[in-house]
């Protein structure tokens, strides 16, 4: 009788953020270009927009490992922060609730006043941010912006890649074409698709094949739809 498969704990390394691991493609390209400009950026805050799944927080994450930057988050007070002259500031998805915007408006302002320097992300431009205080909008307005659009196929396939060597598994190239054709165009996406895959082959000690792929990404594409 056929043993039933074994269901191992996910040990694998946690996917690298580090900036030598940041794959850069045409959709993610002119963003990459403008944070690696810092310090010498045209201004003290520079503004990130894209979609969910288009590498915002890897940018980020890279960026402030090199600029060795302070995190700031909801509920935090800026002064501290802005204290440790000069300072640099990561201020992550600012389109969501919970930020004060007069704090955020007085770590904005210290920047430009020469302060420091501060990277904010976010999924929507700052004409659709849910923010009312008129000088942090127009803070907001003044800083300079750079877009990520979503991974195009070759960003796509190379991430594909880089995940399954993160994991010490070999993936068949005609295996990553398939799934990039077919597959939701995020990041996000890409590594669940590789831990899965990664946990199943461990489980049923079988290789990574079409079958098996495209009952992963059939199983990923009915939760999306669940949850749409």
């Amino acid at each position: 009788m056929r043993q039933p498969s074994q269901i191992p704990f996910d040990l694998s390394p946690t996917p690298s953020l580090a900036r030598d691991d940041l794959v850069v493609g045409e959709g993610n390209a002119l963003a990459v270009g403008a944070v690696d400009a810092w310090p010498n950026w045209p201004h003290p805050v520079l503004f990130v927009v894209g979609p969910v799944g288009s590498g915002k927080t890897h940018l980020a994450t890279a960026w402030a490992e090199g600029a060795d930057a302070t995190p700031y988050r909801p509920g935090e007070a800026a002064a501290d922060l802005i204290s440790r002259t000069p300072f640099a500031a990561l201020v992550e998805d600012i389109d969501r609730a919970g930020f004060d915007e007069t704090e955020l408006f007085q770590l904005l302002n210290a920047a430009r006043l020469g302060g420091g320097t501060v990277l904010l992300t976010s999924r929507v431009p700052a004409s659709a941010l849910p923010f009312r205080l008129p000088d942090l909008l127009s803070r907001l307005r003044a800083a300079t912006v750079t877009e990520l659009r979503a991974p195009d196929e070759m960003l796509l396939s190379g991430v594909l890649v880089k995940l399954a060597a993160d994991r010490q598994i070999e993936l068949d190239p005609r295996l990553i074409d398939y799934a990039v054709a077919r597959m939701e165009r995020s990041l996000e996406a890409a590594a669940e698709l590789i831990r899965r895959l990664d946990l199943e082959a461990l489980a049923s000690k079988e290789r990574i094949t079409r079958a098996l792929l495209q009952r992963i990404m059939g199983e990923m594409e009915e939760e999306r739809a669940r949850q749409s």
